[in-house]
C-alpha cells in the first residue's frame, strides 16, 4: 500500500525558512513523479513544485526562486526547502505521487499525503 507522510510544517515569522519532508513507502520510489501542493485559505489547491522520475523539475510562478524541491532516493523522501516565507504562503502543504511521467503537466496524481500545516506570521 502506497503511503505518503509529510512532516516539517510549523509556525515561522515572515522571511523565515522551513523544510518539508515527505516519506514515501509501498512503491518503487525512483520511478514515480512527485510534487508538492498547497491549500491556502480562500483558494483552490495549487501546485507548488514537481519533480519527475527523470529528475526534471518544475515550479509554480509564485515560488520565484524561494522554494527548492529535491528528493533523496536512498531515503525514499521528497523535500521542499522554503525560504523567504511570506504570510500568503500560509496553508496546508501536501505531497503527491503518480507512477506516470509528466504528472506536473497532466495534474494527475494517484496518491496523496495528509498534509502538514505551514503558518507564516508578520
Amino acid at each position: 500500500q502506497v503511503q505518503l507522510v509529510e512532516s516539517g510544517g510549523g509556525s515561522v515569522q515572515a522571511g523565515g525558512s522551513l523544510r518539508l519532508s515527505c516519506a514515501a513507502s509501498g512503491y518503487t520510489y525512483n520511478n514515480y513523479c512527485m510534487a508538492w501542493f498547497r491549500q491556502v485559505a480562500g483558494k483552490e489547491r495549487e501546485g507548488v513544485a514537481g519533480i519527475d522520475s527523470d529528475g526534471s523539475i518544475s515550479y509554480a510562478a509564485f515560488v520565484k526562486g524561494r522554494f527548492t524541491i529535491s528528493k533523496d532516493n536512498a531515503k525514499n523522501t521528497l523535500y521542499l526547502q522554503m525560504n523567504s516565507l511570506k504570510p500568503e504562503d500560509t496553508g496546508l502543504y501536501y505531497c503527491a505521487a503518480d507512477p506516470s511521467r509528466l504528472c506536473w503537466v497532466s495534474g494527475t496524481f494517484a496518491y496523496w499525503g495528509q498534509g502538514t500545516q505551514v503558518t507564516v506570521s508578520l
